[in-house]
């Protein structure tokens, strides 16, 4: 820790902060355009100038010092920094009037109006008037694809936007071409940006050069509700905030959260919101001759009633989708509890993760944060830049911090940053956990080697033999020992870690969801199930939002609320539970899904035990404990890895694939999104093109 004296007040900092960070230790204030924390430094804004005592006669740029660079005084004082010295007052004004030479002062008709950070420190440092008469730049906006719209005149080269997708995003599609001021930001090849984490540098866009494309001349923050919540389009929870102007969304942002997703967000997060309001399920359904004809609340709920009274226990199942939320769920299991019925699945995907085996055999049990400590790490059936893209830049991060060697097992894939190809199936996966290939090596001589295994290998036929051997291969390149546990399971569904927590797997002679789908059940309720195809037979209820392949197959549709329009508890894939409030209500009649299942319940003889969204909390923390402790991640017995390794069964050589085929495409939300179906098809154009 170095001393430091920053306008009057001494404070005690780490001496590898910059002046910047040192400065706001102390409490000041110091405006910045260029610098950010999760970026390298680049010092070209000049905003951040402040003035060192002792130092060199002019200011100094705070972002591009660090606190061991200061001198003591002469007799060993501490260095003395000053931010309000008219030395400063006089170079910020003028680094003010400098960046807005060229700018074009459109802030009226401007996306960034109201959040702009040239606004606010223009009107905080800057002077009301310019020397400047000559004519303004101009610069010609640039195509960069469906999401980021460009208005470059606005541009003040602070350089964030390259860094980032050099740096975090590991696609370089931006760059600076020419000198001075003919200096450009654009792409370098005039092609729309292939990252799937493009949509951040919306927010890094200090001024409006970078706006939301989706978004543009649709609302101003000032007449925005914000509403925090968490994100449900892949398994992290990645802490979001949901804006919406009366009953519709009309953005998403992230929130900060340092154990998740840092402040990033993937493109699919950001840009989901228009698929909320679009083949939208607003009333309830009944399946007559053939054709579904809208019907009222009663008659469609008496509908189901009667077909369940008149059906045996033991042929009444239920399938829980993707997106579901903890509460739903909970009442769906309980109301099949009643009926009699042990024919609940929440693995659509036929997985074969079981709870039974233990919470450690199916969650990420180094936990996300984790990442940045592991020193090697095995990629088995999976491909996070796909299905996780968040998590994918965390291990990027991680392998730019150097001495990362990353494996990969399964189908070739495309990341960001260097890795090893080792094979495609379970062959390989076997030659590791006997020690007989080479990453067995470097995963054993790794400090805390990390095992991720995706669900596309569980998925299989042979699922529960290839979670043995992997469970198997980690314990013995010592990735489960004291402090350390690398076993960890990345998932892709939002809801699946929750429904496995429930247990809503079946019971003694009940029916995977794959079973029930194929025509083993004579009543079938899916509960926002859409990735599963049902064959011709069963009486199919669906709860859900869209108008997707569930509501399709549908003898009655009884319309649910989407994530945004209801306040419900989603747990992670390290095993995190949180909540996402709601933002809206949900369209026409839709209602909350646990709310549906509560009516039914009373109309089949089998009334739940709970009025109210809090007494269903209720019941379900006295169920499951461990649900209530928001935000913790309940540790989970490294013994369930050993009692896993020991299961054993044989495996198929077929190759281990990712479950993810179109990363923009993944649920129904997504898409019914125009923006998702765009970028689907450029995405699919670029990879049709690079395989040719």
């Amino acid at each position: 820790m170095a001393k430091i004296i920053v306008d009057d007040v001494e404070v005690e900092v780490p001496a590898e902060y910059t002046l910047l960070q040192a400065c706001e230790a102390a409490g000041a204030e110091i405006p910045r355009f260029c610098f950010h924390e999760r970026l390298s430094i680049a010092g070209n804004c000049r905003m951040c100038l402040v003035e060192v005592k002792g130092g060199p006669p002019k200011p100094t740029a705070s972002c591009a010092m660090n606190v061991r660079d200061l001198r003591p005084g002469p007799n060993g004082e501490p260095p003395v920094i000053s931010t309000r010295s008219p030395m400063v007052k006089k170079a910020r004004e003028g680094v003010m009037e400098f960046l807005l030479i060229n700018h074009p002062l459109d802030c009226p008709i401007c996306d960034q109006g109201g959040e702009c950070d040239l606004q606010d420190q223009a009107m905080a440092y800057g002077v009301d008037t310019s020397r400047y008469a000559e004519n303004k730049r101009a610069v010609e906006n640039k195509h960069i694809g469906p999401l980021v719209r460009t208005s470059m005149n606005r541009c003040i080269h602070c350089t964030r936007c390259i860094r980032f997708v050099t740096e975090v995003a590991g696609v370089p599609d931006l760059g600076a071409i020419g000198r001075g001021e003919d200096m450009e930001i654009t792409t370098y090849l005039e092609q729309a940006m292939g990252s799937e984490l493009q949509g951040n540098v919306i927010d890094l866009c200090p001024v409006g050069a970078l706006t939301s494309k989706p978004y543009q001349f649709k609302a101003r923050p000032w007449e925005l509700l914000k509403t925090e919540s968490v994100d449900v389009m892949d398994a992290l929870g990645s802490a979001i905030r949901v804006d919406a102007r009366g009953r519709e969304v009309m953005r998403v942002l992230p929130r900060v959260n340092e154990t998740i997703n840092e402040e990033w967000i993937s493109d699919k997060t950001r840009f989901i919101w228009d698929g909320l309001k679009t083949q939208r399920l607003d009333r309830p359904y009944v399946r007559e001759n053939g054709r579904l004809r809208p019907a009222s609340w009663q008659e469609a709920l008496a509908t189901v009633a009667a077909k369940v009274k008149a059906t045996a226990p033991n042929r009444i199942g239920a399938i829980v989708g993707d997106l579901a939320a903890v509460e739903e769920s909970f009442a769906l299991k309980s109301l099949l509890s009643r009926l009699g019925s042990v024919s609940i699945d929440g693995r659509p995907d036929g997985s074969t993760l079981d709870p039974i085996l233990g919470r450690a055999a199916y969650v990420f049990n180094s936990t996300i944060a984790g990442v940045h400590e592991a020193d090697a790490i095995l990629l088995i059936g999976t491909n996070p830049r796909r299905e996780a893209a968040v998590l994918n830049a965390r291990i990027r991060e991680r392998w730019r911090g150097g001495n990362l060697k990353v494996g990969v097992i399964g189908e070739p894939v495309d990341l960001t940053y260097t890795h090893e190809y080792l094979g495609a199936g379970p062959e390989t996966l076997a030659a590791i956990a006997d020690g007989s290939h080479s990453f067995a090596d470097v995963l054993k001589g790794a400090q805390k080697p990390l095992v991720i295994i995706g669900q596309g290998p569980l998925s299989r036929a042979d699922g529960l033999a290839v979670l043995s051997l992997a469970a198997r291969a980690a314990l013995a390149v010592g990735a489960v020992k004291d402090g350390w546990n690398g076993f960890s399971v990345l998932h892709t569904a939002a809801a699946r870690v929750g429904s496995l927590d429930l247990g809503l797997v079946p019971g003694e002679g009940g029916l995977t969801a794959v079973e029930q789908a194929a025509g083993g059940v004579d009543v079938l309720f899916l509960l926002g199930a859409d990735e599963i195809k049902v064959a011709d037979g069963p009486f199919v209820v669906y709860i859900g939002t869209h108008g997707d392949q569930g509501a399709h197959r549908a003898d009655v549709i009884l319309p649910g609320a989407a994530y945004t329009e209801k306040s419900g508890i989603y747990v992670n894939t390290e095993g995190r539970a949180q909540i996402g409030n709601r933002a809206v209500f949900p369209p026409g009649e839709a209602r909350e899904d646990w709310a549906i299942v509560r009516a039914l319940s009373d109309l089949v003889g089998h009334k739940l035990p709970f009025d109210n969204l809090a007494q269903l909390r209720q019941s379900l923390f006295v169920s499951h404990p461990h649900l209530a402790r928001i935000d913790a991640v309940e540790p989970a017995d490294p013994a369930a890895i050993e009692r896993l390794a020991a299961l054993g069964g044989n495996t198929d050589r077929a190759g281990f694939a990712s479950p993810v085929i179109d990363f923009y495409l993944t649920n129904p939300i997504a898409r019914a999104s125009a923006v998702m179906a765009e970028c689907s098809a450029l995405a699919l154009g670029v990879t049709r093109q690079a395989a040719e």
